[in-house]
């Protein structure tokens, strides 16, 4: 069968944005032959600086044949039924309907419509121009005179069936059976005949490697090789890598050098130079662990010299670079990090949040609450609260944001008077983890500043009722709460979350009051100006400051509401984590039905319990369990009362009984201990004990007894087994 070669050729397509395009097109071309009938085999996708190419092999030459019958109205329906159905049917007589009899319903009239199937070439002379035209693109652009836009100006489209040119004009852009190579090396253009001529013209003659994946080992293989002949190592960067594929069709990797007076600056400085601006990987000194003076370049040409005069150029270039990070460097140093922080007083955190410096303060004195909670020194914890945000002024910085906190650390360093290891870490791991991949800080006072800045945050946004809205979180607010979870558990930090989360929402709450009675002076002072009161409006803002100021009315509501909201938020934070884990999410979702906001101890009894609800006993234990819930339900409903009450003894006459009572009266003094301990495995034994006495209960014991004071008794004893169980969990969300 006939294979299919595209390749859409441009002007410089951006790295960022290959990997997603060739995919992209695949599966619009793809999607295009279904809805076309056309069977199709193999898909290979292809993509590089200037193209997009997608082989398809085993295309079918022709759609098939359709036949469909359609069902209409019955003969002697009225006039406007049969005219409906002429329409859909795209009949223009009713004589051209078959008429078919069903023995219970009488004669319908039938539409029966042929479709013939359509040339592939039809489908694709089609398909591509209204692909390449509704193509999606991040940044696109027009060019010329025409309506087109396309990341980059359009100047080759190569589409080939068969080996035979598919006939389109694009913009006054006719399909064709040429490419292009290498602008220095093949530029062509080349005749091609189908996908095999394809690459052994373009990877010979043209000097293009197509393969994304095959430029990428190559420069990565290479890279390491060039260092190991230098007696050094690749600073691995897997970002660059995927960038640098995409910036060079026929890549060639040296190994450049700049000034080694350079090496006094951060290690982080010269490597977001070398990666942000040059696109260059930086190299490691082994026997030192630190950079060397050296850079790597992949470059897209294969120079007569070797390379010589490319790296020699590239390293005069890093110098300029560089230069101007020693400059912002020596400037920094120059000023404390205290005066740097004096700056932002008059920048905006968020406008209903007040000034960065605002939020400087608060989480000062959230870290020091925090710090003995999580065994951190209350004094360096504030000391790096308050120098936390500093370098956010600084020139490296605004040169590189990507190095906040970074800076922050190296300039406490480098003060007159060195601050304390512990806050110069703190300043610079405050901000993680930043990503599901990045580490979470480890160190007492980096954990303490890293909390109060992440729950500052959450806490103001909630208080401001500005939250994450569907796939919008312009704030990272989803990332700030998995960032608090992941500190607390895999640092196994034991405290409150609901206490950690009312002492800023209290805060926030006195400013609203403190907001309010600043209106009833304003307003006061406006009537003595005046000459004349406007008692209500003083009276009014009066009542509802003493209403706030007395933890009651619509503002202290509105704290409430958000408190509990933020609460959720964090729990479906935790079920993420968790899940991603491998834990079930109805487990999580019966565990914090209990109210309980300790995270780790959550983490803890989700363990034990998926652990117990695997074995046998778990899946019998939770049936009786159901059994029980739902017999209660039921009577509690027909009764119009809660069965929750005490179990009468002389009451119980059966064997069975007797023993459940026994069993669930041991069992809850056992299960107390134990959960007061946080033994979770001992508590999950003691609940494993109680399947056998239930299920004999069930077997032998009829709860619906003829004496009612029985049959009541009955119930109780079934409502001891929920409460029992419901103190490890919500049961009746787990699910069988």
């Amino acid at each position: 069968m006939p294979q299919l070669l595209l390749e859409i050729f441009s002007e410089e397509i951006p790295a960022r944005m290959q990997a997603k395009a060739e995919s992209d097109l695949a599966s619009a071309l793809t999607a295009a032959l279904g809805d076309a009938g056309l069977l199709f085999g193999k898909v290979e996708t292809l993509s590089g600086p200037r193209r997009l190419t997608v082989i398809i092999e085993d295309v079918a030459e022709k759609s098939e044949d359709v036949r469909e019958e359609r069902k209409g109205p019955k003969v002697g329906a009225p006039e406007k039924a049969v005219e409906g159905f002429m329409r859909g049917a795209g009949l223009t007589s009713i004589d051209q309907a078959e008429i078919q009899t069903d023995p219970k319903k009488g004669d319908f009239y039938v539409a029966v419509i042929e479709k013939p199937g359509r040339k592939a070439e039809d489908v694709l002379a089609e398909a591509v121009p209204a692909i390449i035209r509704g193509f999606h693109w991040p940044k696109s652009m027009r060019w010329g005179e025409g309506d087109l836009r396309w990341v980059r100006p359009l100047q080759r489209v190569t589409c080939l069936f068969g080996g035979e040119i598919v006939p389109f004009e694009l913009e006054g852009l006719k399909s064709g059976d040429e490419v292009e190579g290498h602008r220095i090396h093949g530029r062509g253009p080349f005749k091609v005949k189908n996908a095999e001529d394809y690459v052994n013209k373009l990877e010979r003659q043209g000097h293009v490697m197509l393969s994304r994946d095959e430029r990428r080992a190559k420069i990565e293989r290479d890279a390491i090789a060039v260092c190991a002949d230098a007696g050094l190592e690749l600073v691995d960067d897997k970002g660059l890598l995927e960038e640098v594929t995409g910036l060079s069709e026929w890549p060639v990797v040296l190994l450049g050098e700049m000034d080694p007076a350079f090496l006094d600056l951060p290690d982080e400085v010269i490597q977001l130079s070398m990666r942000v601006h040059q696109k260059y990987f930086a190299v490691r000194d082994p026997k030192t662990g630190r950079l060397a003076p050296n850079f790597v370049v992949a470059a897209n040409l294969q120079a007569k010299d070797g390379g010589k005069k490319i790296a020699e150029g590239n390293s005069r270039v890093l110098s300029a670079r560089l230069n101007d990070g020693r400059f912002f460097w020596d400037n920094d140093l120059a000023t404390p990090l205290e005066e740097m922080g004096e700056k932002l007083k008059t920048i905006d955190f968020k406008k209903e949040l007040g000034t960065i410096a605002d939020k400087v303060e608060r989480v000062a004195v959230l870290a020091r609450e925090l710090a003995p909670k999580v065994g951190a020194d209350p004094v360096l914890a504030e000391r790096a609260a308050r120098l936390s945000k500093s370098d956010l002024v600084s020139e490296m910085v605004y040169e590189f944001p990507e190095l906040q906190g970074v800076m922050g650390r190296y300039y406490a360093l480098k003060q007159p008077v060195p601050e304390p290891e512990a806050v110069a870490d703190a300043i610079r791991d405050h901000y993680k983890p930043q990503g599901p991949s990045d580490a979470v800080p480890s160190e007492p006072v980096s954990i303490a500043v890293a909390l109060a800045d992440k729950l500052d945050t959450l806490v103001g946004f909630w208080a401001i009722d500005e939250k994450p809205t569907g796939s919008k979180d312009p704030f990272a607010l989803r990332r700030a709460a998995l960032g608090v979870v992941r500190i607390v558990l895999e640092n196994d930090v034991r405290l409150s979350l609901r206490t950690q989360i009312q002492v800023p929402m209290m805060w926030w709450m006195d400013e609203r009051v403190d907001a309010l009675n600043k209106q009833v002076s304003d307003a006061a002072k406006t009537a003595e100006t005046a000459g004349f009161a406007p008692l209500d409006e003083i009276e009014r803002l009066q009542a509802r400051s003493k209403l706030a100021q007395e933890r009651g009315g619509e503002d202290v509501m509105h704290f409430v509401r958000a408190e509990s909201d933020l609460l959720s938020f964090f729990a479906d934070r935790l079920k993420q984590y968790l899940r991603d884990q491998g834990k079930r999410y109805d487990l999580i979702d019966a565990v914090f039905a209990l109210g309980e906001d300790d995270l780790v101890s959550i983490s803890r009894r989700v363990d034990a319990l998926q652990n117990f609800l695997e074995s046998d006993d778990g899946a019998n234990l939770i049936a009786g369990y159901k059994r029980a819930a739902n017999i209660l339900k039921a009577e509690e409903k027909k009764d119009g009362t809660t069965y929750q009450g005490l179990v009468k003894e002389d009451l119980l006459s059966e064997k069975a009984e007797k023993d459940l009572f026994a069993a669930l009266k041991d069992g809850e003094n056992a299960a107390t201990e134990a959960l007061s301990n946080e033994d979770f495995q001992s508590v999950m034994s003691v609940v494993s004990a109680l399947r056998g006495p239930i299920d004999a209960f069930f077997d032998d014991v009829t709860v619906n007894a003829d004496d009612v004071a029985v049959r009541q008794n009955r119930l109780y004893l079934l409502s001891q087994i929920r409460s029992v169980l419901d103190r490890v969990a919500d049961f009746t969300k787990i699910e069988s």
